[in-house]
């Protein structure tokens, strides 16, 4: 009988475990544990994921208060939480799900730290944002079980996954992580391993001319983002959308388009690596292009 690898079937997960318990990997772990699925949200320490943990219960509180989930439904969705700084306790998973911060090395460490810990039939997935999925899997021992899910932030609330095909990426994992990204109750849209995939490819370089038109002076912060929210119906700004990404994610995601593809046309706007060298790094530093003091 051929082995669902080869004949391209998918496969059922039944376990999942997050590594990194910051914005991104708690709310992937979020939607999985109220979508039905045991998950293991792990980080390197018990701050980190207590961190984690509280953004999670801050969004189940919210959801409680405004009648989007009753207190059952906040139960049962921890009570398939389990939150460690325990490697070991990864052991168990169908599917890992790395969403560390957007850095090669960063990736790769996961990878090496959990080689020996997980089963040859698990599923790795990187929650890269431009990162090449054919470059991480190199790294592995599981190529043709390694895929790209970029979930988009918040993840709770944004419906879309990009679905990554590396080079190597068996049709059968392909099947399962869309699959299985369905069961979240998100929108899988699969796309081919090029840097920066569809998302960033476009999103990044409207994001960095905005900020060019801003320290060229071509119009104020708040014209900017007014333009292309009442003239193109986005629901923020680029600057505003920038802030909230990250400003620090922004250029590395701009270096990592403007290396990869060889092009001058993604090299990032001064403006941007200044304020990244400044330590304003939009909302989570509490200043970007906009000021979050007590927000």
């Amino acid at each position: 009988m051929a082995s669902p690898a080869t004949s391209g079937q998918p496969e059922e997960i039944k376990r999942i475990a997050v590594v990194g318990a910051g914005t991104m990997g708690s709310g992937i772990a979020q939607v999985a544990v109220e979508a039905g699925f045991p998950v293991t949200l792990i980080d390197v320490s018990d701050d980190a994921v207590a961190r984690g943990v509280a953004m999670i219960e801050r969004q189940w509180t919210r959801a409680i208060e405004k009648g989007r989930a009753t207190t059952a439904d906040v139960e049962h969705a921890r009570a398939l939480l389990s939150p460690t700084a325990s490697m070991s306790s990864v052991e168990p998973c169908d599917l890992l799900i790395e969403a560390v911060f957007e850095n090669v090395d960063a990736k790769v460490a996961v990878y090496q730290n959990f080689a020996e810990l997980i089963s040859p039939t698990t599923i790795l997935a990187s929650n890269t944002s431009s990162i090449s999925i054919t470059a991480l899997a190199a790294k592995t021992d599981l190529p043709d079980r390694f895929v790209g899910m970029h979930f988009f932030n918040p993840v709770p609330v944004m419906k879309l996954v990009e679905v990554i095909k590396g080079e190597r990426t068996s049709v059968a994992t392909v099947a399962t992580v869309v699959g299985l990204t369905r069961a979240l109750g998100k929108t899988p849209v699969e796309v081919n391993d090029y840097p920066g995939f569809v998302s960033n490819r476009v999103l990044l370089p409207m994001i960095n001319e905005a900020i060019y038109c801003l320290a060229e002076g071509v119009a104020s912060r708040d014209a900017i983002d007014d333009v292309m929210r009442l003239g193109m119906a986005h629901p923020m700004g680029p600057l505003a959308l920038a802030d909230l990404i990250g400003l620090d994610v922004c250029l590395n995601i701009l270096e990592i388009l403007q290396r990869d593809l060889g092009d001058p046309k993604y090299r990032p706007a001064p403006l941007l690596r200044r304020l990244v060298a400044a330590g304003k790094l939009g909302r989570k530093s509490g200043e970007g292009f906009y000021s979050y003091t007590g927000d």
